[in-house]
């Protein structure tokens, strides 16, 4: 099958599999005599694996990882888990972050009086030298 075969099969677009491919991840496609790319069931399975470490939030060296130890049929289990639990922390930080940023909004939106003044404590947080911020560990 064609790239945009392939694409359609992995739900991974064709822009997606070409970088992919550029940086390594997925090995180089076969090429018709014409050179474009041909792609097998293997080829859309691993895009698959790929489309769906991405979705739970892999960053592409995590799935480089991934694949390796999934091609890795003499691999330890423990090393799989290991990876998932790091990501699994590394999301939980995200969201306390996510979460202390939406507190600090919604803390600055209440102060702000929403009338026809210029006044805005929004936009005075957003100015303010990192010593001076309500919320220091806004960056």
């Amino acid at each position: 099958m064609n790239i945009g075969d392939a694409a359609k099969a992995s739900g991974v677009s064709a822009k997606m599999i070409r970088y992919y491919e550029e940086t390594g991840l997925i090995p180089p496609a076969a090429r018709t005599a014409a050179g474009y790319r041909v792609y097998g069931d293997q080829d859309v399975h691993m895009l698959r694996f790929i489309r769906r470490a991405r979705d739970l939030g892999f960053s592409v060296e995590g799935i480089r990882e991934l694949l390796g130890l999934w091609r890795d049929r003499d691999r330890h289990s423990a090393d799989v888990k290991r990876l998932a639990l790091a990501h699994v922390a590394e999301l939980r930080q995200k969201i306390r972050e996510l979460e202390d940023m939406a507190t600090t909004l919604e803390t600055l939106a209440q102060h702000c009086h929403g009338n026809d003044r210029p006044d805005c404590p929004i936009l005075s947080e957003l100015e303010a030298p990192t010593s001076r911020r309500v919320r220091p560990d806004i960056r």
